[in-house]
């Protein structure tokens, strides 16, 4: 009896420099049904234009982030959902530092890398990509799993403090 076996593909890319960023883009421009991005923050313009590049294309994406670095200067997150993207931030006090994303349910992008400007031009930061199916559902089902738990972040509503201060 033969067991059909994955031909399994991953890639590790590092920085400073631009191979990190490069990966990110080619993944999101190679995106041809869904991205589920969860990451700190996003505050490289060049990440985010591929972003909102894949959304024009009709890729569905939903995003996760950190609720206090949404707020940082730079930081993209409140332009992406001003453009309609959906985007969802943690409720807690803690940081959700996740750097991950999942490509079309068969590839996920996983790694130290910050998707910020500072990470490609200053800081040693590592990505893996890989295809592994196991790897690709375990963080799947993680994504799924702090998505229900995730708030709806809505630029005009109040902040996760004024929430807070309310009892909310």
């Amino acid at each position: 009896m033969h067991t059909h076996q994955q031909k399994i593909t991953s890639h590790a890319f590092f920085s400073p420099g631009d191979d990190c960023l490069n990966a990110i883009i080619a993944s999101m421009d190679a995106a041809e049904e869904s991205v589920k991005i969860c990451v700190f923050t996003i505050s490289d313009n060049r990440i985010s234009d591929a972003i909102v590049r894949a959304y024009k294309r009709g890729i569905a994406i939903k995003i996760m982030t950190d609720n206090h670095k949404l707020h940082d200067a730079g930081s993209d997150i409140q332009e992406l959902a001003a453009k309609g993207l959906e985007v969802r931030i943690d409720k807690t006090r803690n940081h959700m530092h996740h750097k991950f994303a999942i490509f079309d349910e068969v590839q996920v992008l996983t790694g130290s890398y910050n998707w910020t400007r500072s990470a490609a031009l200053y800081n040693h930061e590592n990505i893996l990509i890989t295809d592994n199916r196991s790897i690709v559902q375990d963080f799947s089902e993680e994504f799924d799993r702090l998505w229900q738990d995730m708030m709806k972040y809505n630029p005009g509503g109040k902040s996760r403090e004024e929430l807070w201060e309310l009892g909310e």
